[in-house]
């Protein structure tokens, strides 16, 4: 049953409302931050947050005022790998469930980034037309986050190398996202296999409920925690060569210490079977079997967190609702939700597909060693043409060292097309040392991305890609295709 009359009852938790003075000039906030995201675009200076920091200094309540609106308060979304995709899930989800929400959907993860993503949603007078926000945040930007407002619920992922000129090692990481279990009035929800998140329910308030999402023993190996990663260059010269990830990554029980210790925590979704677009997810000791539109087999475990934050939330809702007319208006059964979850489509520049001449070229975000693994695992190489693309602009990191902790090895047969990007060298470098064959090497992107999209019509192309790299691509593609707006990246 759908959910469409939300009870207006519900009521914001006082404690997750950071209380602030209203200037007297908050009548004009949401105008001048329009003003300045227009004259941004018509002179091409400042970027999507530039309205957003524009309003944090002159208004610095306005997000917490505006967010204090919403009945069912915040969903925060936050980790490592997987943000903007599980985020995606989320809000559409709870959409698809009969709930008004507010998203920030172009992966802008900072506080200002979601601040101007209110801008442009809120009436001039600061009405926000929602039943709940789900938002991704940086893991650092999450800190300040939670000071301005306190989560009702937080959904989060897993902890790994990630920036580490920004973060350092991943224990900092876990610490930042620790401020946000510490700061969630609700409910959060945690990855059961990874263990720094599993430990986080220990920084949970007393009366914040802690729920899990988890694997069946047998999917374990497909997604080893940063504590189970060899890198291919040391392995390879002990042991031989690592097993093709062409096809999913193959059980290395000699890795799995770090995270077999959180399996006996109770999982509220657990993800049993992985297939093509195919995944089964237990609930309630009851297996359901769908077919997903996601791609890559990391994006049917986010399914799983995404599920379980979506459940917390349409239980919390149903249960609230009881001491109303709409007694039944939000009772959600677990059918629904996975025919909600079967129903979500890729992220911008995550698994997305965009058609080039005949060619499906799919754009494919990668981050980190984790990320870049899982990502060569999903997507067989064979009968496909390869490019990777590197940057390494702020919001990609600076450090691109985690490269060498990528097992590449899978590429070997196919070869890579091109490599493009900052630090194209580098990558060629990086595969040279697992004997993958590079076609071309070329640094301006522009050029890199129309050759190898024009190349071999009619071939599946993917093209792995730092962000930067990926907003660029995607600007690129737009001026040889249809490009469906995602609001960066031209």
């Amino acid at each position: 049953m759908m959910a469409s009359n939300v009870s207006r009852d519900v009521s914001q938790d006082q404690s997750s409302v950071v209380q602030t003075c209203k200037p007297w000039y908050a009548f004009a906030t949401v105008a001048a931050g329009r003003f300045v995201r227009f004259a941004s675009r018509v002179t091409k200076h400042g970027g999507s947050a530039l309205p957003g920091k524009v309003v944090e200094k002159i208004d610095p309540g306005f997000l917490t005022r505006t967010l204090g609106q919403l009945p069912l308060g915040v969903v925060l979304v936050s980790g490592t790998n997987g943000k903007t995709t599980t985020t995606r899930m989320v809000a559409s989800m709870l959409s698809d469930l009969g709930l008004k929400v507010f998203t920030n959907p172009t992966g802008s993860n900072f506080v200002r980034g979601v601040v101007s993503a209110l801008l442009t949603e809120v009436t001039f007078g600061g009405k926000l037309d929602a039943d709940i926000a789900v938002l991704e945040l940086d893991e650092a930007y999450a800190v300040h986050f939670v000071k301005q407002v306190k989560p009702r619920y937080a959904l989060l992922l897993n902890v790994m190398r990630d920036q580490l000129d920004r973060f350092g090692e991943i224990d900092t990481t876990a610490k930042l996202l620790s401020h946000v279990a510490a700061a969630t009035t609700g409910t959060v929800v945690l990855n059961r296999e990874d263990p720094r998140i599993a430990a986080l329910a220990a920084k949970a308030p007393a009366d914040t409920t802690v729920r899990y999402f988890g694997l069946a023993d047998d999917l374990r190996h497909y997604f080893p925690s940063d504590d189970d990663m060899a890198t291919t260059v040391s392995v390879e010269g002990v042991a031989g060569p690592l097993p093709s990830v062409s096809t999913p990554l193959s059980p290395r029980s000699e890795l799995r210490g770090a995270s077999a210790g959180t399996a006996e925590l109770p999982a509220d979704v657990t993800l049993t079977a992985v297939g093509d677009h195919k995944a089964t997810f237990q609930m309630d000791g009851q297996g359901y079997a769908t077919d997903v539109k996601l791609e890559g087999v990391y994006n049917l475990y986010n399914a799983a967190a995404a599920l379980a934050v979506v459940r917390a939330v349409m239980q919390d809702n149903a249960a609230a609702s009881k001491a109303t007319a709409a007694a039944n208006a939000c009772a959600v059964s677990a059918d629904e939700l996975i025919a909600a979850v079967s129903r979500v489509t890729p992220a911008f520049g995550r698994g997305e597909v965009i058609d080039v001449n005949g060619s499906p070229v799919e754009l494919l975000l990668v981050k980190n060693p984790m990320g870049f693994r899982l990502s060569l695992a999903s997507f067989d190489p064979a009968n496909a043409d390869t490019m990777i693309a590197i940057n390494d602009e702020y919001a990609d990191g600076r450090d691109m060292s985690w490269l060498w902790d990528v097992d590449f090895t899978s590429l070997r047969a196919s070869g890579v097309a091109m490599v493009s990007g900052v630090r194209a060298w580098d990558m060629a470098l990086r595969l040279g040392y697992d004997q993958v064959p590079v076609a071309d090497t070329n640094t301006d992107l522009e050029q890199a991305v129309t050759a190898f999209v024009n190349a071999n019509p009619g071939t599946r192309k993917h093209i792995y890609c730092t962000y930067t790299a990926m907003l660029k691509t995607r600007a690129v593609l737009g001026r040889i295709t249809e490009v469906r707006d995602a609001g960066v990246g031209k």
